[in-house]
């Protein structure tokens, strides 16, 4: 069974192994927080790839689902995640004491009344697949494709690769148990997860990743249930830490402060020792009005860094880019281009998820076009030391061009799906006015009449709609769906193109 392989490969015994195979038996509940708008995605994804229904919580940005603890491989495959925990208990109407002191008091008594025990088992069964994933990474670095370095020379190099400052990265409020400062949020959790599936993983410290995979719960009764097993069989006291993120303005406490009282009983009861950043447990305590969910963290870093190694000034998640994809129905043998491509998250990610369309990448700045030929390049070296059959390459090719007059025949691509300039750090509103009407024209031409498709992302919202009621004749609006771009509120447009023919008055073609 292949958990109990994943248990052997960790060093374990055959009874250990056998433990594995039944904690493979075990139903979990997983939360996973996504992009905000694109809730109903996510589960979509959820129901064709692993047959589980989702909820989609009150608190935008998860859904909450059941599966198997043996599919959690294939969760930690979706495209629509950006972390993942397992959910130790939801109480959908919970009654907090007006009183500060109660109402932490509560918080603190609610530790000894939570089943710890089957999501302690899951988070242990997650980390024995991580460690064999690890084991498999170490062997891949040392093959010639995954020792070859870029040829970059310029700015995209490894000082990008470690400071992806996007512009859609979430704030964060980590709080260990000692921490003295925190601020409360409504974005999802700030968890980073080894279990993407980023280049620059293979380039950690190994040592800290084995040893992050080797605490183990031991799932005993009681308090005992915390305590691993160190590689000479030594009792190893896990480290740990709270991370709360509570929205609502009807608590009488800070998320920092209840982070700190409800770590305070987490550690008492497991005798863990606290650590804000070298912790093998993340308990997470979300609190959205009434509803509180008790989760411990199944990913380290978020999944949305999986394609992108050279980050430019405003890289889109790959999570993000997936539910613009999907928005656009892509159909084999579909030509999608991206005019405005950047560090070409979105061609990449459609690249990955729909091999059967033929993907182009575009941008009129050449370094953009160089971190995306960069990030294509290194995704080909990572596929190829999973698959010597990758070899032969992805559907998908990059250039640069002017947005405005696009080297592409008329009526000659299915889909469009670009982020275009919110105006702020690219471009500006004022360009936006002349550039949004200009680029949907441009649409339009080479987008096939009748069935051509077009999903756009902008913050910029009043000049898309002056834009859109400017080229009305070609383009129709079908479908809007708000999202949080890093604490922006844009929109995601779905375009259908009009039947009406594009006017091509250029010689050319």
């Amino acid at each position: 069974m292949a958990e109990a392989e994943a248990a052997g490969d960790a060093g374990l015994g055959p009874a250990a192994a056998q433990e594995g195979a039944e904690l493979a038996e075990l139903a979990a509940v997983i939360g996973a927080t996504v992009p905000t708008g694109f809730e109903q995605t996510a589960a979509e994804e959820v129901r064709e790839k692993l047959g589980s229904a989702s909820r989609i919580s009150k608190d935008r940005g998860k859904i909450y689902f059941e599966v198997p603890a043996r599919s959690l491989p294939q969760v930690h495959r979706l495209r629509s995640v950006d972390n993942l925990f397992v959910v130790v208990q939801e109480f959908k109407d919970y009654q907090f004491k007006e009183n500060k002191e109660d109402a932490l008091k509560d918080l603190e008594d609610l530790v000894k009344k939570l089943p710890w025990t089957d999501p302690l088992k899951v988070w242990e069964l997650n980390n024995s697949l991580k460690k064999k994933k690890t084991k498999r990474k170490k062997h891949n670095l040392q093959s010639p494709a995954s020792r070859g370095k870029l040829s970059d020379g310029g700015e995209e190099g490894g000082a990008e690769q470690n400071n992806p400052n996007d512009q859609e990265d979430c704030a964060q409020s980590p709080v260990a148990v000692e921490a003295a400062g925190g601020q409360d949020t409504e974005h999802p959790q700030g968890v980073t997860s080894r279990n993407g599936v980023e280049e620059e993983e293979e380039e950690e410290d190994g040592e800290q990743a084995d040893g992050r995979a080797e605490a183990q719960a031991s799932s005993e009764s009681g308090s005992k249930a915390g305590e691993g097993q160190a590689g000479e069989g030594e009792a190893k006291v896990l480290r740990f830490r709270v991370t709360c993120n509570r929205a609502g303005d009807k608590h009488s406490f800070t998320s920092n402060e209840a982070a700190r009282d409800f770590g305070g009983a987490v550690q008492e009861h497991f005798q863990w020792k606290a650590d804000m950043t070298n912790f093998d447990v993340e308990v997470l305590l979300n609190i959205h009005s009434s509803e509180v969910v008790v989760g411990i963290a199944l990913t380290e870093e978020s999944l949305h860094r999986r394609n992108i190694t050279h980050f430019g000034p405003t890289t889109l998640r790959s999570t993000l880019a997936y539910g613009m994809l999907r928005l656009c129905d892509p159909q084999p043998t579909d030509i999608i281009v991206d005019p405005m491509c950047g560090t070409g998250a979105i061609p990449i990610e459609g690249a990955a998820e729909w091999p059967c369309c033929y993907h182009i990448a575009g941008d009129n700045n050449p370094q953009a076009v160089k971190r995306a030929a960069n990030n294509i390049s290194s995704l080909l070296r990572k596929n190829e030391s999973k698959d010597s059959s990758a070899a032969l390459g992805a559907p998908l090719d990059v250039i640069q061009w002017d947005i405005c007059r696009l080297p592409l025949r008329t009526g000659s691509v299915d889909v469009v799906v670009t982020d275009m300039p919110f105006g702020k750090r690219i471009g500006s509103k004022k360009k936006n006015w002349d550039l949004y009407p200009a680029c949907l024209m441009e649409m339009g031409r080479i987008c096939t009449p009748g069935t051509g498709r077009a999903v756009l992302l902008t913050q910029d919202k009043k000049c898309f709609a002056k834009a859109l009621s400017r080229v009305g004749h070609i383009w129709r609006r079908a479908q809007t769906v708000w999202v949080n771009v890093g604490g922006l509120h844009a929109a995601v447009y779905l375009l259908r193109r009009t039947p009406e023919p594009a006017q091509d008055t250029r010689p050319f073609w």
